[in-house]
């Protein structure tokens, strides 16, 4: 990998990942095109999910320093902030649980990119449904935990690649009456412990980097953190909208057209 290469796979996880359309899909077939390209594990993957962990950060830094200092936060407001909080750490749970078991399963088919493809026509499809099905407006204060928990489970499943997933967390949200600013909020907000935790688990894949490379790896992670974060305003505003139904179009076609390319 070069430094080209780099950059515009980081561009492409950055601007993928908060859209609905499956970055750890098209990145698969993106790396799938380049020859000769290799990493340890998903090591670069994950450093490209850093730093689109950064966007989400820097983008809902109130929601988290909100959660964050709920425990001490008093009235009211407190308690509705500490809710919060369980609710993303009980979401957690289940997407835990499946990438723990699953791990080197789902790693396994990421060079598989006629399945990507498929996956990407389900992403389509999952899309598409939400956004002519969607029915209710629940507001934060009226998520539970039985929303927390399946949005928990659709994110461990939303490890295959071309599966995406902040789009199938947040139809899952939608298909249960959240409403659509709140189910993106909700989303990313807990996609931050899932990624920080496939983080640390990669960290024993810095053995077999070779030392050239860790600068590429770098400068891919700051590219995807500066696209993800140009990407999170455009899909707060597609979800406010109600235009999921573009991004199934465009999955579709995508998976059509890399399937018949491989």
């Amino acid at each position: 990998m070069n430094l080209i290469h780099a950059l515009l796979l980081g561009l492409l996880q950055g601007a993928t990942e908060f859209l609905p359309v499956s970055s750890s899909g098209h990145l698969a077939i993106a790396q799938y095109f380049i020859k000769g390209f290799e990493q340890p594990g998903v090591l670069f993957d994950v450093v490209l999910h850093c730093g689109t962990l950064c966007a989400v950060l820097i983008y809902f830094w109130k929601d988290v320093c909100s959660l964050l200092t709920s425990p001490w936060a008093p009235g009211s407001d407190g308690v509705v902030r500490r809710r919060l909080l369980w609710l993303i750490i009980a979401g957690s749970v289940p997407t835990a649980i499946i990438g723990l078991t699953f791990k080197d399963a789902l790693t396994s088919v990421f060079h598989n990119i006629p399945l990507v493809c498929a996956m990407l026509l389900v992403t389509g499809t999952i899309l598409f449904a939400a956004e002519r099905w969607r029915r209710g407006a629940r507001s934060q204060e009226q998520l539970t935990l039985t929303d927390a928990l399946v949005t928990g489970l659709v994110q461990g499943f939303a490890i295959l690649p071309g599966i995406s997933r902040s789009g199938s967390t947040i139809a899952a949200l939608l298909f249960r009456g959240v409403d659509g600013a709140v189910a993106a909020r909700f989303s990313f907000l807990l996609s931050m412990p899932a990624v920080a935790g496939a983080t640390l688990i990669s960290l024993k894949d810095l053995d077999g980097l070779a030392a050239g490379q860790l600068p590429l790896y770098l400068a891919g992670g700051g590219m995807a953190f500066v696209s993800g974060l140009l990407s999170i305003h455009l899909l707060m505003a597609v979800v406010r909208k109600r235009r999921l139904a573009a991004f199934a179009l465009y999955c579709w076609g995508a998976g059509a057209v890399f399937f018949m390319l491989s």
